[in-house]
């Protein structure tokens, strides 16, 4: 059993060291996932909704700090228990996202690495085991260095932590694993392999027969009842074929997508604005002056939101802006980068600088 324990010991504190690690390095999008969990598709907990960042940011930290006391054996109880309803809380989460096929990946590592519901519920299962094994032999976890260096090691985890969680919230994550990270092609990042697998789909067919809604198979309509009467089709995904790591990217003015154009083009800027209500007002007054320097020199510039044309004129307006706007879905914005606005320079579709708004300057054209 004492083995046993060390082993898990070892096993639960480095992953959620890494887990916490990865995830504090881009909270932002981690708060994302929370805001699909507490959305109407999911708990419909509203309430929660202006409190997603908080809560990811408190959620990750509270990894890394434990990871770091359970490797040091400080407080070993403590640890142990908190661990146990962290898991719990996990795996409620990746057990509904994959009973329900609702949120399609848990965030458990970032964008680092991407896992299935169900495979990010098998993982929090094996975790929940260990913990449990831990559980059981707690008095097995002894502190490896004395009480005052435990202490102080939980204390730095903890201001590190708070220290990283700022710096990313004010800049950009410090490793960028997104298909959009710096050097990443943007056309290539579209395309679909030769030979990958596709989706396939089950035809569905809605049928009203006496008053009542009934699906049909397209197998079933040779005995359709006499009186059914056609409502709708549905096409239902039985199984999902390859997802190119970049889709949903448009590039539209007035209805039209200018995409293959501007993506062929070597010298692009454009500003990520994915909700322009939610835009920092610090940071759209800086993009006016650096639009018209970066027009100067021959640049292409233009922001990108998923916002409606009132608002866009509104901000127009109030902020003194010129440059045009394109529409991108939202969800794919916030993907782009996560400061909103955030700034892209491209050179033929690929990504070759980015920056937060706080470091625009740092921006080199």
């Amino acid at each position: 059993m004492k083995y046993l324990v060390h082993f898990s010991r070892l096993f639960v504190g480095v992953l959620f060291i890494i887990s916490g690690l990865i995830k504090l390095n881009d909270p932002i999008g981690f708060s994302y996932k929370l805001d699909e969990y507490f959305g109407e598709t999911v708990f419909n907990i509203p309430f929660l909704l202006p409190f997603t960042l908080a809560i990811a940011l408190f959620v990750v930290i509270l990894e890394v700090v434990l990871g770091v006391m359970l490797l040091a054996g400080y407080k070993s109880k403590f640890t142990v228990w908190s661990l146990f309803g962290l898991i719990v809380f996990f795996t409620f989460l990746t057990f509904y996202s994959a009973y329900f096929n609702v949120v399609k990946d848990c965030g458990c590592f970032g964008d680092a690495l991407k896992l299935t519901p169900w495979e990010s519920f098998t993982k929090d299962v094996v975790l929940l085991g260990f913990i449990l094994i831990l559980m059981a032999g707690v008095k097995h976890i002894t502190s490896l260095i004395n009480n005052k260096v435990a202490t102080t090691l939980s204390f730095l985890s903890i201001l590190g932590s708070c220290f990283l969680g700022y710096y990313v919230l004010n800049h950009l994550p410090v490793i960028d694993f997104r298909a959009f990270a710096v050097g990443k092609n943007i056309q290539k990042g579209m395309e679909i392999p030769e030979g990958a697998p596709k989706s396939e789909y089950e035809m569905k067919f809605i049928y009203e027969v006496n008053g009542v809604k009934k699906e049909f198979s397209d197998k079933e309509l040779m005995n359709l009842p006499p009186n059914a009467k056609f409502v709708d089709r549905i096409d239902k995904l039985i199984k999902e074929g390859y997802v190119p790591p970049i889709h949903d990217f448009s590039l539209e003015k007035d209805g039209v997508d200018e995409k293959d154009q501007i993506l062929s083009e070597e010298k692009v800027v454009f500003f990520t604005m994915y909700n322009l209500d939610k835009s920092s007002a610090e940071g759209l007054q800086k993009l006016e002056s650096f639009y018209q320097n970066a027009k100067s020199k021959g640049y292409r510039v233009f922001a990108l939101t998923g916002s409606a044309n009132d608002l866009i004129s509104k901000v127009k307006k109030q902020y003194g802006l010129s440059f045009d706007f394109y529409f991108c879905d939202p969800t794919t914005i916030k993907t782009i980068e996560r400061a909103n606005p955030s700034i892209i320079v491209l050179n033929k579709g690929t990504v070759t600088q980015k920056a937060h708004y706080n470091d625009i300057d740092s921006i080199k054209l």
